[in-house]
């Protein structure tokens, strides 16, 4: 195995900048993932240190070999892709078989390879099927049994779960963090969907527009979002997002005002007039009343109208807008809160839960 390092990295289709500045090293044996919306580079990121496509500029590095101008067969690297790729006139052991029989692996290396990594991923009794005979699941296992087999320096994963089932998807997710302990191996996986980058990364790697936005472990990510378009992009649901103006008393909404601490004023460097978008959780909303132990002073109140009502068994998710503005807020309640669409609601808002950002650029004024 072995760490991968980009170093100012760009690449460029014509008069069109992909990617760029991008600059991380992830270590030997750790699992990083690259998450963000389509279209934000993450896959051409991939795809560079695959081979299959070339850097502009920056420098690629595969241990402490230069890859710039190495070919993709000879990178040592294993591509996971979303469709599987498998190939439909092979068995499943001459799919896990293919790479070692390209590269003229000794016969008997090869059974015992393909045994040992389908008693791991539970294919076995599945070695003469063909894939026209598998479920997805099984289909994606085999492609990445296909590449464990290799043994390659790097993993490299495209979307493998994006064409499976809900269901399916929430199962391979924990074999493949089950399979990344068992075997190690440095792993880079790439998906749009930030539940599987929050459960399966050791760091993520958070991408808009071609750029880096922030990288860090998971929980760090989502306690620390650098900015606005990381704040609202890892998290389920979303941050609630509440623009707001800033008056000597308080962040006005409409007819309401949020109190400001004297420390959000302070750090955030506020002025009379200023617009500023404030941030908050929807765990960090709460409509019960404050308990006597509480401190009041942490946290705001306003009035809302009670739009949509998701039970979703453990919790009850609600949205509900803020009147004489465009701005709705989504809250995670307890089951056991009776409420229904058309309530007046008052909800508390936990200030020392709450970020504020820049309107224009999305930059964290605060924490």
């Amino acid at each position: 195995m072995a760490n991968v390092r980009l170093e100012d990295i760009k690449r460029r289709f014509n008069s069109v900048t992909a990617i760029e500045d991008i600059t991380f090293e992830v270590p030997d044996g750790e699992f990083w993932v690259l998450v963000g919306p389509s279209g934000c580079g993450k896959s051409t990121i991939l795809r560079t240190i695959a081979g299959l496509e070339t850097a502009t500029s920056g420098k690629l590095y595969i241990g402490d070999t230069l890859m710039n101008d190495i070919p993709a067969r000879q990178r040592d690297v294993a591509m996971v892709f979303q469709n599987y790729a498998l190939y439909p006139h092979m068995t499943v052991a001459e799919n896990i078989a293919f790479g070692l029989q390209m590269r003229q692996i000794d016969r008997k290396i090869v059974r015992e390879r393909v045994d040992t990594v389908a008693r791991s991923l539970s294919l076995d009794n599945l070695l003469d099927r063909k894939p026209k005979q598998l479920s997805g699941g099984q289909q994606q296992r085999v492609a990445l049994g296909r590449a464990i087999a290799r043994q390659p320096q790097v993993f490299l994963l495209d979307e493998p779960l994006s064409n499976l089932d809900a269901q399916l998807r929430d199962d391979m997710r924990a074999e493949l963090k089950q399979i990344h302990e068992q075997i190690g191996g440095t792993t880079i996986y790439v998906t749009h969907y930030q539940i599987e980058a929050m459960t399966l990364a050791d760091k993520i790697v958070v991408l808009n527009r071609g750029k880096i936005q922030q990288i860090g472990a998971p929980q760090k990510i989502y306690a620390h979002p650098a900015n606005r378009m990381v704040a609202t992009f890892m998290g389920n649901p979303p941050m609630n997002i509440i623009p707001t103006t800033y008056t000597e008393k308080g962040f006005q909404v409409g007819e309401q005002l949020i109190f400001c601490p004297l420390e959000i004023q302070e750090k955030a460097k506020l002025s009379h007039g200023k617009p500023v978008d404030l941030g908050i959780r929807s765990e960090d909303i709460y409509i019960n009343e404050l308990s006597s132990g509480q401190n009041t002073t942490h946290y705001s109140l306003l009035t809302t109208h009670l739009k949509v009502v998701e039970p979703l068994g453990r919790e009850i998710l609600i949205r509900a807008s803020l009147p004489g503005t465009s701005t709705f807020l989504s809250a995670q309640m307890s089951p056991d809160v009776n409420v229904r669409v058309g309530d007046r609601l008052s909800v508390q808002l936990d200030l020392e839960r709450l970020f504020v950002f820049e309107p224009a650029t999305g930059d964290r004024l605060y924490p």
